[in-house]
């Protein structure tokens, strides 16, 4: 009896202790991937943790049983959402057909961006400040991308030739004021196209930068013949300014590489005082014959820009994962091609809450496959470069919400009833 009593008891004791089931602890686990995460210098098989839209936890091993949903990512690279610095998406329906500001040229962001890894972009220059509320209102505020901008030094933004050359609408105070009542989406400050001999637009694109704390990156070189790209580069822009189109070589703008097949000494004193440069690859602005060369010779680029609009995403450059695929068959291992593709671009811009996958930070992320076959690249004048490698990407993460998924390996198998 007395046993009965105490086992009863003891019963009574335990059935007063807390009682709690252990609920899963995150969102999304993806489980065996190789991070690749510059800022932080990780480089090595981890897994990944996702809860409420923030990188919860990255680590070697995290229990599976503690995440709603795992993603299998064995021998694929797990890196932060993509930043290209250079697009082109202020789009809609202007009659000029050729204008990036509000025009046929620029292009939607979200069918080209998410596909690609890329989870922030950078407009660059379609609108400047007169128009850069209805930038903001059509594109940048119905975006699942997240768009940047640099606002245009025109007022007028980018739009046909002779809109570009009004000096009279080349306003820093102007300009400057936008970009202090958006500071959380104008990154930066551009000046593109003109085709005069004078430096005046460039000094105003820099005026307005100094007034608004912020870089300016110079689309330049259409004078014929060419201005000075060691004057602008050495004596106009500031350290942190940028230069963007950095292995073109067309009408009005001199190339990096000389004929001997050298970088040009001036380019590396560039670098060595802060300025930055981005590839640029656009419709016409790539070419092997600077590419190769200045890369064998170390002369390699900050930023992975595309350029990415209507006539560029249907030419050599094609995407973001295509271009970056180009470095990699020329020498550049993928954690640099990553590191210019996600964490640098972001620090240029000031937004260092991108480009990485620490703990707190946004789960903006992607999931790539490296594919080894025999592969073609076409540079701006559609020459040919063949190579072994291909990043392909496999999927997007947004704030925690799966936006692309190619093999649907975020998706539980269909069974049938």
């Amino acid at each position: 009896m007395r046993v009965l009593i105490l086992l009863i008891l003891a019963s009574l004791f335990f059935l007063s202790l807390p009682f709690t089931v252990q609920a899963q602890e995150y969102d999304l686990l993806i489980d065996n991937g190789h991070v690749m995460d510059p800022k932080n210098g990780m480089d090595q098989v981890m897994d990944v943790a996702v809860a409420d839209g923030v990188i919860a936890r990255v680590a070697e091993s995290i229990p599976a049983s503690s995440a709603q949903r795992v993603i299998d990512a064995t021998g694929l690279y797990v890196t932060p959402g993509l930043v290209d610095i250079h697009g082109h998406h202020f789009y809609g329906t202007e009659e000029d057909p050729v204008a990036y500001a509000g025009g046929f040229w620029a292009i939607p962001p979200d069918g080209f961006t998410l596909r690609t890894g890329v989870t922030t972009i950078v407009d660059l220059g379609g609108a400047g400040w007169k128009r850069f509320r209805l930038f903001k209102e059509n594109v940048i505020d119905r975006s699942t991308t997240r768009v940047l901008s640099f606002i245009n030094i025109v007022g007028a933004g980018m739009q046909k030739e002779e809109v570009e050359q009004n000096l009279n609408d080349m306003d820093p105070k102007m300009t400057a004021l936008r970009a202090r009542q958006f500071p959380d989406l104008i990154v930066g400050v551009k000046l593109a196209h003109y085709q005069g001999h004078e430096w005046e637009p460039v000094d105003r694109v820099v005026e307005a930068g100094e007034m608004a704390g912020l870089p300016v990156m110079i689309d330049f070189g259409q004078a014929d013949p060419p201005l000075s790209l060691e004057t602008l580069l050495m004596e106009k822009l500031r350290p942190g300014d940028m230069f963007t189109h950095l292995y073109a070589d067309t009408r009005g703008r001199e190339p990096i590489v000389d004929e001997n097949g050298r970088v040009k000494e001036f380019m590396w004193a560039a670098r060595d005082r802060g300025v930055l440069f981005d590839v640029g690859h656009g419709g016409g602005s790539f070419v092997w014959h600077q590419m190769v060369p200045a890369m064998e010779q170390d002369f390699w680029p900050d930023f992975i820009g595309t350029d990415l609009h209507r006539s560029s995403m249907n030419g050599g450059m094609k995407d973001m994962t295509h271009l970056i695929s180009k470095f990699l068959n020329v020498g550049m291992p993928l954690y640099d091609a990553i590191d210019r593709s996600s964490w640098q671009p972001a620090r240029a811009i000031g937004r260092e809450d991108l480009g990485h996958l620490s703990e707190g930070a946004g789960a903006d992320l992607a999931i790539f496959r490296l594919r080894e076959g025999e592969f073609g690249y076409m540079d701006s004048r559609r020459r040919a470069l063949h190579g072994n490698l291909r990043l392909q990407n496999e999927l997007t993460l947004r704030d925690g919400q799966v936006v692309w998924d190619l093999n649907a390996i975020a998706s539980p198998v269909w069974e049938r009833e």
